[in-house]
């Protein structure tokens, strides 16, 4: 299977999208779970024009992973194609909030690190203002 699916890829970076499309439906006939295969499979049908099956898979996508930013990434891309600027609006907006999700979920494990943390200022030195009423005396003592 996994030869198969990259033989699909294969074909689809040669732009060969309707054998791209016979192999990839393959691979998800004898693993329907296989999140790569069903994105390809909508971006195929997106490279071949029709959008209505982008679409269609793309939702398949969305299905197997739907906080993957790059199936809403997709989505917003081929409602746009296909003129639904309300859609592509929503996937758009769904791929910017998983994006946030990822960063949010990077965040604790950089800052636990210290080779990641930025360097921090040494603190300065106080300075007092100067004390016009203590005046120094020849003795080394002050009033």
């Amino acid at each position: 299977m996994i030869e198969e699916y990259d033989d699909a890829m294969f074909d689809f970076s040669r732009g060969e999208f309707d054998s791209a499309i016979v192999k990839l439906k393959s691979v998800l006939a004898q693993s329907p779970e296989h999140f790569d295969a069903q994105l390809a499979l909508g971006m195929a049908y997106y490279r071949k024009g029709d959008y209505a099956s982008a679409i269609a898979e793309g939702l398949k996508a969305e299905k197997l992973r739907p906080q993957e930013q790059l199936a809403h990434t997709n989505l917003s891309l081929f409602y746009m194609k296909a003129g639904d600027k309300a859609k592509a609006e929503h996937h758009g907006l769904q791929a910017k909030i998983e994006s946030w999700r990822e960063d949010a979920k990077k965040a604790p494990a950089a800052a636990q690190d210290s080779e990641l943390q930025m360097a921090k200022q040494a603190p300065q030195p106080v300075k007092f203002p100067s004390q016009p009423w203590k005046k120094k005396r020849t003795d080394g003592s002050t009033n």
